[in-house]
C-alpha cells in the first residue's frame, strides 16, 4: 500500500505536464484528462483509506521513502511521505472536493479558449496541495508550499487580460512571500536547533529544547500560517483573489490551499504545546481575524467578495481552535473539513448566479432568483444554513464544538476568546442572511446593460448542478457524522492527540447561546434586508459601513506603513549613499587627482627644472648638515 502514497501526487502531477506541454492538440479533451486523473488520484486515496481503517489506530501511518533528495555531509534532505490520519484526511478532501471542481470547471469554462490550460493548472495545484501534507518532512512542506503558491498565482491571474486580475495575482504572490518567508527562517531554525527538518525528531525533541527557541520557530509558522491562510495581518489578498475564475475561488481560495496554514500549526503541535507565548498568540490572531472577516463581509454586494470575507472569518475560527492545543486540534481540522464541504458549495453556487446572470457578481443587481435557478437556489441555501450553525447541519456541529473549547481555555482568556467566538457567530448569521435574500429574494433588481443587453437568469446545466449537489448533501449530513460519538476526534487522536476542556458554563448552555445569537443575526438581518426594499446603489451608510467596504482600511494601512514607508526609506538610502557613500568615494578621488595632478609638475621634461631641483635639494642637505653640527 506504501507504493500507492506517491501515486495520488504521481497522478495529476502528470495531467498538470500532459496538459501544459502537449500544445492544442489536446484542446478538444483537456478537460477530460485533468477530470480523469484528478478522480484517479481520489481512487488511490479512497483504496488507502480502506486499507488505513483495517488497522489498529496506532498502526496507521504509512511511510514511503522516494530518494534521497540532498544528501551530503551533516545535511540530509529526502523525498519522503508520510500518511497518516491528519494527512489523510486532507488528501480526501483534496482530491474529494477537487475532482468534484473540476467536473464544475467543465461546464463553467466551456466557451474559454484556454480550458486547457485552465485544467493544467488545476492538476497543477492538486499534485503541489498533495506533496504538502503529504511530506515526511518540512523542507519537502515547503516545496509544496510554494507550488501551490505558484498555482494559486497563475489561476488568479489566468484572466489576464484583465488589469484586476493581473495585480490581483501579482499581490497575492508578493503578501505571500512575506508568509514564506516566515516558513523559510522556521526551517532554519529547525536545522540549527535539531540538525533536521523531518516531522519525527523534531517533533520529538521538542521536550529537550529551550522555550525560547520554540517560540521562535512558532511564531515564525504562524507568520508563514498568516500569510497562506489569509489571517491577519497578511490578510488583504484574499479579496481581490476573486478576481479568478470562481471555481479557483472554490477549491483554492476556500476548501484547500486557505487551510494549509491550519494543517501546519496542527501538524506542529508539539512545538506550539511546548511554546505557549506562540500558542496564545495563535488565538488571538484566530480570534482578531474571525471577527475582522465578518464585519468586511457584512459590507461586501460582490457576492464573491462577501464569501471571501466569510472564508477569512471561518479560518479565523480554525486557526482559533488551532491555539487551544489539545482541546481544539481535532475541532479546528473538523470545522475545515466542514467548512470545505459548504464553501466549496456557496462558491460554486455563486459562480451559478453568475453564469445566469451574464458574469454579474453584484448582488443589488440581483433578487428573486429563487424562481429561476431552483437548484442553485436549495443547495445554496444548504450551505447557508450550514455555515450560520442552523441545528443539524455539518456547521452547527463543528463551530459549536470550537465555541465550547474557546470557554473552556478558562479565565479571563477563555471567556474573552468564547465571547469573540459567540460574536463571529451572530456576525455571520447575519451577512450570510443578507446575501441569501439580496440574491434569491424580493423583487428583481437587474437591468439592462449600455448595450441594451438585459440579463435572462436560468438554471446551471448539470455538469454543473451535480457536483453543487454533491457538496449540498455534505454539508447537511458531515457535521452530524463526525460530531455524534466523537468519532472524528478519535480519528484524530492518534496524531493531535485530545483533552477535554472543562469550560465554566455546560455544553448545553454553549449550544443555547450559539442557537440564540445566530437567531439574532438572521432577525436583524431580515429586518434590514427582507422587510425593505434593496436599494440598486448602495447607500453612503455608516463610518463602519464605508470603512468595511474598503477591508477595514487594510490596503490603506499597507500603503501608508508599508508602501508609503518603504519609498521614504529607499529615498533615504539613496540620500546616504550619494551624500555619503559616494561622497567619501568621490572626495577620495578628487584628493588623490587634485595631488597627482601637482606631483605631476615636478616631471616636466625640462633640464633646468631639474638641475634647480638638485641645487634645492643639496643646499638643503647642506643647511641642515650645518645646523646639526651648530646644535
Amino acid at each position: 500500500m506504501e507504493n500507492l502514497i506517491a501515486l495520488l501526487v504521481a497522478a495529476p502531477l502528470l495531467g498538470a505536464a500532459v496538459l501544459l506541454c502537449g500544445g492544442r492538440r489536446l484542446d478538444a479533451v483537456g478537460h477530460w484528462i485533468g477530470t480523469a486523473l484528478a478522480a484517479l488520484s481520489f481512487v488511490f486515496g479512497v483504496i488507502l483509506f480502506a486499507d488505513m481503517l483495517g488497522k489498529d489506530p496506532e498502526h496507521r501511518t504509512l511511510m514511503q521513502h522516494l530518494f534521497s533528495w540532498i544528501p551530503v555531509e551533516g545535511f540530509q534532505a529526502d523525498v519522503a511521505f508520510q500518511l497518516d490520519q491528519l494527512s489523510m484526511t486532507f488528501v480526501l478532501l483534496i482530491t474529494g472536493v477537487g475532482s468534484l471542481i473540476h467536473v464544475y470547471s467543465i461546464g463553467y469554462m466551456e466557451h474559454d479558449e484556454r480550458r486547457r490550460r485552465f485544467f493544467g493548472y488545476l492538476n497543477l495545484f492538486l499534485a503541489a496541495m498533495l506533496l504538502l501534507v503529504l511530506a515526511d518532512n518540512y523542507l519537502l512542506l515547503y516545496v509544496g508550499w510554494e507550488g501551490v503558491g505558484l498555482a494559486s498565482y497563475l489561476l488568479i491571474g489566468f484572466w489576464q487580460h484583465k488589469p484586476s486580475a493581473a495585480t490581483a495575482a501579482k499581490k497575492a504572490f508578493l503578501v505571500n512571500r512575506v508568509g514564506d518567508m516566515g516558513l523559510s527562517i522556521a526551517i532554519m531554525l529547525m536545522f540549527t536547533t535539531f540538525g533536521t527538518f523531518a516531522f519525527g525528531p523534531v517533533l520529538e525533541a521538542t521536550g529537550d529544547t529551550s522555550e525560547g527557541k520554540l517560540t521562535a520557530i512558532g511564531l515564525m509558522l504562524l507568520l508563514a500560517a498568516c500569510g497562506k491562510s489569509a489571517q491577519v495581518p497578511l490578510q488583504s489578498w484574499l479579496g481581490d483573489a476573486m478576481e479568478g475564475p470562481t471555481p479557483v475561488s472554490a477549491l483554492i481560495h476556500a476548501a484547500t490551499m486557505v487551510t494549509a496554514g491550519v494543517y501546519l500549526i496542527v501538524r506542529s503541535a508539539d512545538i506550539f504545546n511546548a511554546a505557549p507565548d506562540a500558542q496564545l498568540v495563535v488565538t488571538v490572531v484566530g480570534a482578531v481575524t474571525l471577527l475582522f472577516g465578518a464585519i468586511v463581509g457584512c459590507a461586501k454586494d460582490d457576492i464573491k467578495k462577501a464569501l471571501a470575507g466569510s472564508t477569512m472569518s471561518q479560518i479565523g475560527y480554525m486557526v482559533l481552535a488551532a491555539g487551544l492545543g489539545p482541546i481544539g486540534y481535532a475541532f479546528a481540522i473538523m470545522h475545515l473539513v466542514t467548512h470545505g464541504f459548504f464553501k466549496a458549495g456557496l462558491f460554486l453556487g455563486a459562480g451559478s448566479v453568475m453564469h445566469g446572470m451574464n458574469d454579474e457578481v453584484d448582488m443589488r443587481k440581483y433578487g428573486g432568483l429563487r424562481k429561476y435557478m431552483p437548484v442553485t437556489f436549495v443547495t445554496f441555501g444548504l450551505g447557508y444554513l450550514a455555515i450560520i450553525g442552523f441545528p443539524g447541519l455539518s456547521g452547527f456541529f463543528s463551530k459549536d464544538k470550537i465555541i465550547e473549547a474557546a470557554f473552556a481555555k478558562g479565565g479571563t482568556e477563555g471567556w474573552i476568546l468564547g465571547g469573540c467566538a459567540l460574536l463571529g457567530a451572530a456576525i455571520t448569521a447575519f451577512y450570510m442572511t443578507r446575501v441569501m435574500l439580496m440574491t434569491f429574494f424580493g423583487e428583481k433588481r437587474w437591468q439592462p446593460d449600455e448595450h441594451g443587453h438585459e440579463p435572462h437568469p436560468h438554471e446551471s446545466p448539470k455538469v454543473m448542478t451535480i457536483p453543487m449537489i454533491v457538496l449540498a448533501f455534505g454539508s447537511v449530513f458531515a457535521g452530524a457524522f463526525f460530531g455524534i460519538g466523537e468519532r472524528f476526534v478519535k480519528w484524530l487522536e492518534p496524531v493531535t492527540g485530545f483533552e477535554h476542556g472543562h469550560p465554566p458554563i455546560s455544553a448545553l448552555t454553549v449550544t443555547l447561546s450559539t442557537v440564540a445569537v445566530m437567531v439574532l443575526g438572521v432577525g436583524l438581518a431580515y429586518v434590514q434586508y427582507g422587510r425593505r426594499p434593496v436599494p440598486v446603489v448602495a447607500p453612503r451608510g455608516s463610518l463602519l459601513t464605508r470603512a468595511a467596504r474598503r477591508d477595514l482600511l487594510q490596503d490603506d494601512f499597507n500603503h501608508v506603513v508599508l508602501v508609503r514607508g518603504g519609498e521614504h526609506l529607499t529615498r533615504s538610502l539613496v540620500y546616504v549613499d550619494h551624500t555619503l557613500v559616494d561622497g567619501v568615494v568621490n572626495g577620495t578621488a578628487a584628493t588623490m587627482g587634485g595631488l597627482s595632478g601637482r606631483l605631476r609638475r615636478l616631471q616636466n621634461g625640462f633640464a633646468r627644472s631639474y638641475a634647480v631641483s638638485m641645487f634645492g635639494g643639496a643646499a638643503v642637505l647642506i643647511a641642515a648638515t650645518l645646523l646639526m653640527r651648530a646644535v
